[in-house]
């Protein structure tokens, strides 16, 4: 069944405006952080608040055939569920579409304009600031909203299926308790949408075709019992930091960024280079104004498609952090005793992180200099995640989505970052398709200050899920 497209879009932009905002406003003041940065995040009931919150709202939203649940593992975060029953045909009520969203926040991080704050919404120019909005508090709102949008106008949709958690930003460790909990509830999607990804840039549908793996961890370096005078110990004891150095250049070429060790490179598909290619074509010069540069700071590269590449296929390591280092206010001549620094090492879709952690372990601690005390300790690894060919049905549905609400086709790209939920699905539902989009574009800044949500965007993205529900009904 066809339907009108301005009544669509006249529907979410009035839902959005006069209901979503606010609600996602007051979701923002909530400082509902991922148990991986609020240990107590059960005494301070700030996950259970903001889940109590928005499933009120979806109940108040009457959808028909919804059925909802707050989930509860002992010690785990609470899952917000949401099975809403196929509308139109009875042949529809065999598919089942999957939509995947979480509403844990990442913490608060320095650096925020004086104007705004983490847990301050503020709307300026079509963009609601704070923490979580974009990341991803509008995905359980959107989705609610595209599938109303359809029985408002007697548009068939096939059963659909929320999983909204509350622990993705510390890796989605309560999730896979929950899929195994809930299977038989869930059943078999045949399409899943992940509305946790990101965009190039707010003019158009992307479609994220890939995500990297991952394998966080802790390195220190000991020599000392205790600090001593710099004076007295200078040149006499290695300084632990050069000795972090010395063993980080075994896993990085300082010079290139070109990660050395054997298992982590693996060959860039044909199709995701072709993608890489488009994708760079309709950036262009956009791509390098996506990141907060100083003036003057150059990329690694002046060719788009490598920077694409780099940033979806190949493998990178980043320093997130340190300890055993004062403030330099606070630092007086000491030979420091040691120090560590947490690792965020990327790797390509295909890459299993798992396989390569002893190896990477091996290679770090084995004959440290000086016989300094070495240890590397994993604290996280997730695998990545490559997109199944799209089918036929879903290629044209995309496109069609993309040419109406935006008025130019999709584009596809991999994202850097990971999403575990991917790799789980992908696994315990081999046939189904992926549609994983988002909003989180140009200096969106997800995890970082000045986080914010574009809302013409979003609003064309909750359009978008609508059509492509639509076009999965009839297939």
């Amino acid at each position: 069944m066809s339907f009108d497209t301005e009544t669509l879009k006249r529907f979410i932009n009035d839902k959005w405006d006069h209901s979503i905002i606010q609600n996602l406003s007051d979701y923002i003041k909530i400082p509902n952080k991922s148990p991986a940065f609020d240990k107590n995040w059960q005494n301070n009931g700030f996950i259970d608040q903001v889940v109590k919150n928005v499933a009120e709202w979806c109940q108040q939203q009457n959808v028909f055939g919804l059925k909802l649940s707050i989930e509860r593992i002992e010690g785990r975060t609470p899952l917000l569920f949401i099975d809403v029953d196929s509308s139109g045909n009875d042949s529809d009520s065999v598919k089942t579409v999957l939509l995947y969203g979480h509403l844990d926040k990442q913490p608060e991080m320095v650096g925020w304009d004086e104007d705004k704050g983490p847990w301050k919404p503020v709307m300026i120019d079509d963009k609601l600031y704070g923490r979580g909005a974009a990341d991803d508090g509008y995905a359980v709102f959107s989705a609610i909203t595209a599938i109303k949008a359809l029985q408002e106008q007697g548009v068939p949709h096939a059963r659909c299926v929320l999983i909204i958690e509350s622990c993705e930003e510390g890796g989605s460790s309560d999730l896979p308790f929950y899929i195994d909990k809930l299977q038989n509830k869930i059943g078999t999607p045949d399409l899943v949408i992940c509305l946790d990804s990101g965009c190039g840039n707010y003019d158009q549908l992307w479609l994220t075709t890939s995500l990297r793996g991952a394998i966080i961890g802790e390195l220190s370096v000991e020599l000392l019992k205790e600090g001593i005078h710099s004076g007295n110990g200078g040149g006499v004891i290695a300084s632990s930091f050069r000795v972090l150095r010395d063993i980080l250049d075994r896993l990085e070429d300082t010079k290139t960024g070109r990660i050395l060790i054997d298992g982590v490179n693996s060959a860039i598909p044909d199709k995701r280079v072709l993608q890489a290619e488009k994708a760079a074509e309709v950036l262009g010069k956009d791509f390098e104004k996506s990141f907060p540069l100083l003036e003057n700071v150059k990329m690694v590269s002046d060719d788009p498609k490598e920077l694409i590449l780099n940033r979806t296929w190949r493998p990178s390591l980043s320093y997130t952090g340190i300890d055993g280092i004062p403030n330099s206010s606070e630092a007086g001549n000491v030979l420091r005793p040691f120090t560590s620094m947490k690792l965020s090492l990327r790797l390509p879709p295909t890459i299993d992180a798992k396989k390569i952690i002893n190896h990477l372990k091996e290679i770090l601690e084995s004959k440290p200099p000086y016989n300094a005390k070495v240890q590397f300790k994993v604290l996280d690894s997730t695998k990545g995640w490559n997109s199944p060919e799209l089918s036929g049905w879903l290629e044209k549905a995309l496109d069609e989505a993309s040419l109406t609400y935006f008025g130019r086709g999709p584009v596809f790209m991999g994202e850097g970052g990971s999403i575990p939920f991917m790799n789980l699905l992908a696994t315990k539902f081999p046939e189904a398709q992926f549609m994983i989009t988002g909003v989180l574009g140009p200096h969106s800044n997800a995890h970082g200050p000045n986080e914010f949500l574009h809302i013409p965007t979003v609003k064309k993205l909750t359009c978008c899920i609508a059509q492509v529900l639509s076009s999965h009904a009839v297939t």
